[in-house]
């Protein structure tokens, strides 16, 4: 009976602590900016310009500085296996910043993007046709019967431009030649190094990147006929993206020239600048896709 009364008394003297003790006090934290967990994303998709690994090497530090000069939102980089798997994307509208090729530009105008900018000076958004050097190919006509490789029928520096201009040199690209639409720029120029294509093309900045990145093999190759200049690739946004943010977003991009850390970035884009454009400035390509699609063939396969 003794140990009743005795463990009752523990347990009272227990519950009576227990209830004494405050919770400890968590202390208050102040900032200027809203926690990251709710800042709104925004993906920023760039179409297969390189292999994933390569394109976020090239394009993270430009993330990064909108990043900072974003300090309400946060953008994140998006890259796609393939020209096919990103214009999914894009039709599904799930990126909200777009760097899409100006055919896939038009395309996006149609699901509600606009254009803020382009990357690039027009005058570097042309196809180029590489050969191994010990080829033998000297004019278009050679290349018939023979393959000729792509990143993708919808590629437009890569593929619709070139492949008009062979058309234009009379090779009918659809009896003419053999067209291996191979999934990525590099893979393209890699199917010349390897033999597998008698021709690849492509268009500079990838071309640019394989010569820096593969020397030796650049070496036994060479750049035969380039075709002329178009208009660059773009930088939309979706209609539901807040009107400051594109704004912030512009303004950063046209203002990257003028300070070292913008011209590093730019350099390792392999991009000039960034111009100011909207949906007008593309109507040029739309009138060169009707005339390509008359000619030639249909952009889209059916």
């Amino acid at each position: 009976m003794r140990n009743l009364i005795a463990l009752a008394g523990l347990l009272a003297v227990l519950l009576l602590a227990a209830c004494d003790r405050q919770p400890a006090e968590k202390p208050l934290q102040y900032g200027s900016a809203p926690s990251a967990a709710t800042l709104p994303i925004y993906r920023f998709a760039v179409h297969p310009l390189h292999n994933p690994s390569k394109l976020s090497e090239a394009y993270q530090p430009l993330v990064d500085h909108l990043n900072r000069q974003l300090p309400d939102a946060r953008i994140e980089l998006e890259s796609s296996r393939d020209y096919q798997a990103y214009e999914a994307k894009l039709i599904a509208r799930a990126p909200a910043i777009l760097l899409p090729n100006p055919w896939q530009t038009l395309q996006a105008m149609k699901v509600g993007y606009r254009v803020i900018a382009m990357a690039g000076n027009a005058e570097d958004f042309k196809g180029i046709f590489i050969v191994r050097k010990d080829s033998g190919i000297r004019t278009p006509a050679d290349l018939k019967g023979k393959v000729v490789s792509y990143p993708s029928h919808t590629a437009l520096a890569a593929c619709i431009m070139p492949q008009y201009f062979l058309h234009k040199h009379g090779v009918d690209v659809n009896r003419d030649i053999s067209n291996a639409y191979v999934g990525s720029q590099e893979s393209s120029i890699l199917n010349v190094y390897l033999g597998q294509s008698a021709a690849g093309a492509t268009w500079p900045p990838p071309w640019r990147l394989f010569q820096k990145d593969h020397p030796a093999e650049a070496a036994q190759l060479q750049v035969i006929w380039e075709t002329p200049s178009l208009l660059n690739n773009s930088v939309m946004v979706r209609d539901d993206v807040p009107v400051a943010v594109a704004q912030k977003i512009r303004q950063a991009l046209l203002e990257l020239p003028n300070t070292e850390s913008g011209r590093a970035i730019l350099a390792g884009m392999s991009t000039a600048r960034f111009h100011a454009a909207d949906d007008a400035s593309y109507q040029k390509v739309r009138d060169y896709v009707a005339s390509f699609e008359k000619e030639v063939r249909p952009v889209e396969r059916k």
